[in-house]
């Protein structure tokens, strides 16, 4: 009876040490298979915007539709930049990114900082408005915010696309930061008070350091929102030199090239140049990006 067990134990031993194994790499390479089946669909997109980006004028309208150019042309992201003035895009975009960027993340630090960190009375009810004006769509305020620059004389500049960001930095970031700064223990602030820090020494010698996760965060969806605006910019801008480029790619659509040729080759051109910043941005700061995103919810 002994010896019977004993077989019966060992085929199910050797059973788990077969079957088992078997199943997690099925299930593994299931997992694998969905992912990457995901990732193409997803990915299809942008294949295609730079297939089309090198395709000639007449191949990127041509019915059925070719994947890969017949004649790879190059030519199209030169004439982007001498057709038009893309260069002057980009300069603006590039401004209106680095100091809106900046401006959002500093004032969202210190906003958020005192959320988090001072005790005032009224804190949460005023930090409960602050979140509602996440409701509060652009189109609602947008007609207000035209008449207000147009009295003081910032219609066709780029502040009304950069001062506003040094001015809180918006709710979301406010809250992204609060709840991060939340995470970091009070200890440090009362050490660094014994060491003589004010409030905003505290923010920027010892809270801001140590939140280069959630800050990165703030970078990256700034950037994002800023690189790519359009709705402002349409109506803060008139004149050529001030646009932006997702102002800019407005041209290709509507302007007509030479020889009344489609320029559908050269908008993909144009709009793969314009996404190529926001994917290195994103690959630099990915382990910080997806960091701060985890450890933002840790604590309420």
């Amino acid at each position: 009876m002994a010896g019977e067990l004993a077989e019966t134990s060992g085929r199910f031993s050797q059973f788990d040490r077969i079957v088992i194994p078997a199943r997690k790499a099925m299930r593994q390479s299931l997992i694998y298979l969905i992912a990457t089946v995901l990732a193409a669909a997803f990915m299809a997109p942008f294949f295609w915007t730079i297939s089309s980006a090198l395709k000639g004028p007449w191949e990127v309208i041509a019915y059925p539709p070719t994947l890969v150019p017949k004649e790879v042309r190059w030519q199209n992201f030169v004439d982007i930049w001498v057709r038009w003035p893309f260069a002057t895009w980009t300069v603006n975009s590039i401004v209106v990114c680095v100091l809106a960027v900046i401006g959002q993340t500093a004032s969202a630090s210190v906003v958020a900082y005192g959320f988090a960190r001072i005790r005032f009375p009224g804190r949460e009810a005023l930090f409960l408005v602050v979140l509602s004006t996440m409701m509060l769509p652009i189109q609602v305020t947008i007609i207000p915010l035209f008449l207000l620059y147009r009295q003081i004389g910032w219609l066709d500049t780029l502040l009304p696309l950069i001062v506003p960001h040094w001015f809180g930095g918006g709710a979301f970031f406010i809250f992204l930061l609060r709840q991060f700064f939340r995470t970091i223990p009070k200890d440090l602030d009362e050490a660094a008070e014994i060491d003589g820090c004010g409030k905003l020494g505290i923010l920027w010698q010892v809270v801001v350091p140590l939140s280069k996760p959630a800050l990165t965060t703030v970078v990256i969806f700034s950037f994002l929102f800023n690189w790519n605006e359009f709705f402002q910019p349409l109506f803060f801008l008139n004149s050529n030199d001030k646009y932006t480029l997702p102002l800019g790619l407005r041209f290709f659509q509507t302007f007509p090239t030479q020889g009344g040729e489609p320029k559908w080759h050269l908008l993909m051109a144009a709009s793969t140049v314009i996404t190529v910043p926001v994917v290195l941005l994103f690959f630099l700061g990915q382990r910080y990006f997806i960091q701060g995103v985890v450890m933002t919810g840790l604590k309420g």
